[in-house]
């Protein structure tokens, strides 16, 4: 995947970057500054020093960042002396901008602060829109304005040419001071908190990027103009709030949430391309009476809070429509902070033991993610140093107590424990690893990688929408053939007891730094002076994702330890006696054995209750990318189907797909899927997958077959897969509720107990409607089954109680009770002339009038050959004829008359 960056702030102000490919942290280079808070994205870096001033680091690349200053030298011809400066009174200034309305002479221009250098002197443009000029670079006009061209012509009047300065931004990789020049009246208090993003508003110009502010006093600063040739932004202006401001967040798109000092959080509404500080704030209330919100961080579409407890929780129902949320749900852990992502993943540090952990499994569909994991990367300058050897903890929990007394000399040896031990969360192991932090000083909390429990987050929402109908003039009639229309994880936890520790001085309280227990570890007192040790980590104060994207399907380097603290284990194992080696590989293999007997062995003679079996259909399909450059795409599909310990079957639809050269997925639980549906279209046989989120967001899965019959064959298999996942089966019931599209197609759904369920209403969103083959324009049905249907031909049609039917086939069908179902319908288009003097009545309008072949509305063109039938189900019975009974009459030829259109 391509590599990205993590930026964190520990407690001594030092910045650190974790790249997703990485292991290490490395330190920022520019080690001169202390910084309290750090915002990042993948381009920059803005964070707020010590000494409350804001800087901003922006990344070198191969292609510098230059700004073109322009200016304009104007002339006026005069009879005596040609060309020359002397203008007149009314004319433009000499030098100023394209418009001539600001003046701008050549030694007005400067730096905007010294980050700037130019790399040129003045010249002259001699291109006019990509065409050279005459040696001078002077265009010509009769008069100001006008416009110019690079011909001499007789009476050209005035002149000018346009003259070039570049310059280039130089202070790249470093940490550049924003320089604010007349401001100072503006800014009277320092900031305390910083926030970057939306750079994917959408339409929005590429490079620009929203900078939000707060200051001491509370108030929010919006910085104006930054983007791709200005780093820096121009000017700071004041955003209006209901209260004062502690904490901001804004997301790459058009999230922005703060925190008010009174714990209630704020929502910027009305943010888009051309407007981008927004209009309006809405305020949320903190998710707990007696606890504020402390701060908060948004993503894409996503909000996380921590309140003044330290709990964390997650907003529901957030997305561009609806930025405000619905309901606040509360995660298991306790944090000083969160941030949130490129691609919603989550980030926190730890409010006991200051450790940065990662939020996993995080995905479209599970946006609340399972569980936090402490990250456990070493610092780049740990490379060469070596572990503790006390590394053998994690072997010697295994063992007893006579090989724990011939190991004790070589674990008090040193003081200082590695953070990858592991040890096994076992009675046995929890007491030595007391003992260890009693007898040894400093200790860390076993299993760096242990798990928090999954907080189980699940919700989504769907619709079904098909397009209007049309009707049309001059009659034709068609003829349609048959109806071919996770539960919370239980997780152990390991308690130690720390008052013993805590009385050594060479206890440190960055060997805490990797645990993964978010439980009261205790109060831990800094020194400011203190620094690190060699094996040490570091502790956390401020951590910032926005620049990070993590791929879902690469393993990261973060939850292991670092490689060179094998060289330690490797080194100590020369002081292990063969003797030594012998007893423990004894003692492990009579425990594996005890094991595999207690658990194995006496349960052989039972049969397996259900067989689990997993079946996948593959094919080659295209799909139809929502996002920039919307287009189709060539995909791969997996549909695996498989049984579960219930006996039921379940199904996931994977569409593989390329991005940038690399190998990506998107999935799909058939179980979600509300609605599958054929996708009318001349040019591809397609069909869409709503779920009740996608419905809400409007963006259903498009996919498109290479032919109808591959399309008929996924639908089919699509439609039996849902229905067995949501365990229905045969005819619809006498409770189901029918429904027709506007293209005839019949769908049934199943009401469930949930739908009228009174304080619980089930969304109609969320409700599941399966295909029935047959093709109807009105249905009704009533609570004893009986259900009658009417086509547009004026048909009445009686379901018989069958089901399948249509591209339905095999199993899912039933084998008797389906006929083949016929319909008619009428298409109209309308011919249009107008009289005129020479010609009388003909097919040449007015500009304005209608189209001559059109619908009856006349907004559409409607023409004999361009007029298509409605699917490809459907298939012409005869040809064009005039309609001599629409309503008014017609003479002998079919026409009916008006003073004009409409009437």
């Amino acid at each position: 995947m391509p590599s990205s960056l993590l930026w964190a702030v520990d407690i001594f102000g030092r910045v650190y970057t974790l790249s997703t490919v990485g292991q290490y942290w490395e330190l920022c280079k520019d080690t001169q500054l202390e910084f309290k808070r750090v915002s990042a994205v993948k381009q920059c870096c803005w964070g707020i020093a010590c000494d409350h001033q804001v800087y901003t680091y922006v990344f070198s690349g191969d292609v510098p960042i230059r700004y073109q200053e322009e200016t304009y030298e104007n002339q006026r011809w005069n009879p005596v002396g040609g060309f020359c400066e002397k203008l007149l009174p009314t004319d433009r200034w000499q030098w100023s901008d394209v418009s001539g309305l600001k003046h701008q002479q050549l030694d007005s221009f400067t730096l905007p602060s010294p980050h700037w250098e130019w790399e040129s002197d003045w010249y002259v443009d001699e291109n006019i829109g990509g065409e050279p000029t005459e040696k001078g670079g002077w265009t010509y006009a009769i008069d100001f304005p006008s416009t110019y061209t690079k011909d001499k012509k007789w009476n050209s009047c005035v002149r000018r040419r346009r003259w070039i300065r570049y310059r280039r931004y130089k202070s790249r990789d470093v940490w550049a001071k924003i320089v604010s020049h007349d401001e100072a009246e503006q800014l009277p208090d320092p900031f305390s908190d910083i926030s970057i993003g939306g750079w994917e508003i959408t339409d929005e110009p590429l490079g620009r990027l929203s900078v939000w502010a707060v200051s001491l006093q509370g108030r929010v600063w919006y910085r104006e103009n930054v983007c791709h040739h200005n780093p820096e932004g121009s000017t700071w202006s004041l955003v209006s709030t209901p209260g004062e401001v502690v904490q901001i967040s804004c997301g790459p798109y058009d999230l922005l949430w703060a925190t008010l000092w009174e714990g209630q959080a704020i929502v910027r509404e009305g943010i888009d391309r051309n407007n981008p500080q927004g209009v309006s704030w809405s305020i949320v209330e903190s998710p707990s009476s007696e606890n504020g919100i402390m701060h908060v961080s948004v993503g894409v579409d996503v909000v996380w809070c921590v309140t003044k407890d330290r709990k964390v929780w997650f907003r529901r129902g957030v997305n561009s429509h609806n930025p405000c949320g619905t309901s606040w749900i509360e995660m298991v852990g306790e944090m000083m902070m969160v941030t949130v992502g490129l691609n919603n993943q989550v980030w926190g540090i730890g409010c006991d033991d200051r450790a940065i952990y990662f939020r996993q499994g995080v995905t479209p569909s599970e946006l609340s993610g399972k569980t936090w994991k402490a990250i456990v990367s070493g610092r780049e300058s740990d490379r060469s140093h070596t572990g503790s050897s006390t590394s053998l903890l994690s072997a010697g929990c295994f063992f007893t107590d006579d090989i724990q007394n011939q190991t004790s000399a070589v674990i008090q040896g040193d003081a200082d424990p590695p953070s990858d031990t592991e040890l096994p969360t076992s009675p046995a192991s929890s007491a030595l690893l007391g003992a260890a932090a009693a007898g040894n000083g400093p200790a860390s909390q076993a299993e760096t990688s242990a798990q928090l429990p999954v907080d189980p987050l699940h919700s989504e929402q769907g619709e079904a929408t098909a397009a209007p109908a049309n009707h049309e003039r001059d009659n034709l009639e068609t003829n349609k053939s048959p109806g071919n229309p996770n539960p919370s994880a239980e997780l152990q936890w390991i308690n130690i007891d720390l008052k013993e520790a805590q009385k050594h001085p060479v206890l440190s309280v960055s060997s805490f730094a990797d645990t993964s227990s978010l439980s009261s570890l205790g109060v831990f007192s800094v020194a400011a002076e203190e620094q690190y040790g060699a094996d040490e980590h570091p502790l956390w104060a401020w951590v910032s994702g926005g620049g990070c994207l993590v791929d879902l399907h690469s393993p990261l380097k973060w939850f292991t330890a670092p490689s060179g603290l094998s060289s330690s284990v490797q080194s100590l194992s020369l002081s292990i006696t063969p003797a030594q080696t012998a007893a423990w590989r004894k003692q492990i293999f009579q425990q594996l054995s005890e094991r595999t007997k207690r658990e194995l062995e006496n349960f052989r003679h039972y049969e397996q209750a259900i067989e689990q079996s997993v079946w996948v259909k593959t094919g080659a399909l295209q799909w139809w990318r929502n996002w920039k450059p919307h287009k189709w795409m060539d995909v791969r599909v997996a549909l695996e189907q498989f049984t579960g310990s219930d006996g039921m079957r379940d199904s996931i639809l994977f569409i593989y797909y390329m991005h940038h050269e690399e190998k990506k997925y998107i999935h799909v639980f058939l179980n979600e899927v509300t609605i599958i549906v054929e996708v009318l279209n001349e040019a591809k046989h397609s069909f869409a997958l709503y779920t009740p989120e996608r419905t809400k967001q409007r963006w259903p899965i498009r996919l498109a077959a290479a032919t109808e019959q591959e399309m008929h064959d996924w639908l089919s298999l699509l439609n039996m897969s849902c229905c067995e996942s949501r365990r229905i089966q045969g005819p619809p019931s006498h409770h189901a509720i029918w429904s027709v599209t506007c293209k005839g197609d019949i769908f049934v759904s199943e009401p469930s107990p949930e739908l009228e369920a009174g304080a619980q209403l089930m969304p109609c969103d969320q409700m599941f409607w399966r295909q029935v083959g047959g093709h109807l324009r009105l249905i009704e049905s009533n609570s004893r089954g009986v259900v009658w249907g009417i086509g547009c031909d004026h048909t009445a049609w009686v379901h018989t109680g069958g089901y399948g039917g249509g591209f339905i086939q095999g199993l899912a069908s039933s084998a008797d009770n389906i006929y083949t179902q016929s319909d008619v319908k009428c298409v109209y288009i309308y011919e249009n002339q107008r009289w005129n003097p020479v010609t009388g009545y003909s097919s040449r309008g007015l500009p304005t009038d209608r189209y001559m072949w059109s619908d009856a509305s006349g907004l559409q063109e409607c023409t004999k050959t361009n007029t298509k039938p409605p699917s490809p189900q459907w298939s012409w019975v005869s040809d064009w004829y005039i309609d001599f009974s629409p309503a008014g009459g017609t003479d002998r030829e079919g026409w009916q008359y008006a003073a004009d259109f409409p009437a």
